[in-house]
């Protein structure tokens, strides 16, 4: 620590960017896009080969992200053409005629399914910002969100996850929608995008979260009360960071003060959610703490590094320091994830025991990646009491 105020992260900042830099983002367009076919490939296997085809929306979605991310951080290699080839290949092999995109590539899946559809629209804001702020990119965008209100609006709040009905509702797609509703306002676009985001913040702070904890649920009947039985009782820590980052925006972009739901979420998934003794965040809890799933997976501890820089540069005092020090702790496990046979590629899955399961790497993990070492670097690796852009 240099001193009671800030924790010096310029080594890990260094690696961070070194790591991302000179080999993830060379690698993942050299070796995963499809540079015949059009599109990302799925997976690379731990030698950096291809595996399958490119075959999910969310993938391209998530790819073009990184790419346009990677170039506001000041990455020299070929980020637009990647945006490109992303934005290409996502308009013009998941375009539905009713202005919705498909999910995959099987012919004979017609779904239209929220957690995509979110995906898809985060992406078009970043697109939309790479591009110069396109106003096709934004008139496809209003297209899309105005038939998630014809097709999926809920009720009660927020949207069904897909036509006819499918139950359990989940929180996760709803957190989804609002980070992409956030990334249209962050780039200047606050209508329809800005109204539809507090709504979600007010589905989540009265009927997602347990007002008992603080915490947020996982699994929903169709009225948004708890599910019945084993599901309703899950919490996923990483879901309690990924949540308390967003909420914590909110101030900024819409005038709500989310602060005290976002600094409980952080707090739940910290005291239930970490494993103390292998200082990593578990996959899943229930709702008292107990421990329901103690294997860790990437992307969770990434969100928790995530919340834990932007948490940190907004907090004083001894609740600063914690979080300061979380901040180490998950890029030190970070890191773990990320000490591959070939740099640029990452193990994500690890079981109770501390083994790495020995599989390929998905591709859609290095939009968690990014998103959590992007503070980081932005920082130049340390902490000084600025809100991290």
């Amino acid at each position: 620590m240099a001193d009671g105020s800030s924790v010096d992260l310029s080594e890990v900042g260094a690696w961070a960017r070194t790591w991302l830099f000179d080999h993830a983002l060379p690698l993942w367009w050299e070796a995963g896009a499809d540079h015949v076919g059009g599109g990302f490939f799925e997976k690379l296997d731990q030698r950096g080969n291809p595996v399958g085809t490119p075959t999910r929306v969310r993938v391209q979605a998530r790819q073009l992200y990184v790419f346009a991310e990677a170039g506001r951080l000041g990455w020299q290699g070929p980020w637009r053409a990647a945006v490109e080839h992303a934005l290409a290949f996502m308009l013009e092999r998941y375009s539905r005629p009713d202005g919705l995109f498909r999910s995959t590539l099987d012919a004979a899946d017609e779904r239209v399914d929220l957690y995509d559809q979110a995906f898809v629209l985060f992406a078009l804001a970043h697109a939309y910002d790479a591009y110069g702020q396109d106003a096709q990119l934004l008139m496809i965008a209003r297209r899309l969100l105005a038939r998630l209100d014809e097709w999926l609006a809920h009720p009660l709040a927020g949207y069904e996850e897909a036509n006819p009905r499918r139950l359990p509702l989940r929180s996760n797609p709803q957190m989804h929608l609002l980070e992409s509703f956030f990334a249209w306002m962050q780039v200047g676009v606050n209508e329809p995008f800005s109204e539809r985001a507090l709504a979600l913040i007010e589905l989540a702070e009265s009927r997602l979260i347990d007002p008992a904890t603080g915490a947020i649920g996982e699994y929903f009947d169709g009225d948004w009360k708890f599910a019945q039985g084993a599901e309703g009782l899950i919490r996923e820590p990483g879901h309690q960071f990924e949540w308390a980052y967003l909420l914590q925006l909110s101030k900024t972009l819409l005038g709500h003060d989310a602060r005290s739901t976002s600094v409980a979420l952080e707090a739940f998934g910290s005291r239930y959610g970490v494993d103390s003794v292998r200082k990593l965040a578990i996959f899943a809890v229930d709702h008292a703490g107990k421990v329901i799933d103690g294997k860790a997976r990437l992307w969770a501890q990434t969100e928790r590094l995530r919340t834990s820089v932007a948490l940190a540069a907004v907090t004083d005092g001894a609740e600063r320091e914690r979080l300061q020090q979380a901040v180490i702790a998950s890029m030190e496990t970070v890191r773990r994830f990320l000490d591959t046979p070939k740099r640029g590629l990452w193990w994500e899955w690890m079981d109770e025991n501390d083994s790495f399961r020995q599989e390929p790497s998905p591709a859609s993990s290095l939009y968690h990646l990014v998103t959590g070492l992007a503070l980081l670097i932005r920082n130049d690796g340390a902490l000084q009491g600025e809100q991290p852009l």
